[in-house]
């Protein structure tokens, strides 16, 4: 399911949409460093301290929170009553500009991407732009 509040994320629903196909060929127009490596947390793992950060008002619907004793961030639609409702890898990727990426999934402002290596992780949708597939 793909979620976005932002116009680029909306324009990227309508290419799904026409291509009837959840794959975008990604260029990386900025480095990006992650805040560490996360084990996956799997559905019903238990959520707390959950709480906007102010720290970071450009990612609206993120929030901080603890995932089994880990301080990391979550997107709120995934927690309902303090559970995690899917199964949830928090780890940013870490990429070069112009590395080349696959389009995985949206949520909200956050694209969750593969690179060539098969590694996949978060980024900023700001930090990308959309290219034609090779």
């Amino acid at each position: 399911m793909t979620h976005c509040c932002h116009v680029s994320c909306a324009m990227i629903d309508l290419y799904f949409q026409e291509k009837g196909d959840r794959r975008m060929n990604l260029l990386a127009i900025e480095e990006h460093d992650g805040e560490g490596v996360f084990p996956l947390f799997k559905k019903g793992a238990v959520v707390s301290d959950l709480k906007e950060d102010n720290e970071y008002p450009v990612y609206p619907h993120w929030l901080s929170c603890v995932i089994d004793g880990y301080e990391t961030y979550i997107p709120e639609i995934y927690v309902v009553d303090g559970i995690l409702t899917q199964d949830y890898n928090p780890t940013e990727l870490i990429v070069e500009k112009g590395q080349k990426l696959v389009l995985i999934d949206i949520v909200f402002s956050w694209l969750y991407v593969k690179d060539e290596n098969g590694k996949e992780g978060w980024l900023p949708a700001s930090k990308v732009i959309s290219i034609k597939g090779e």
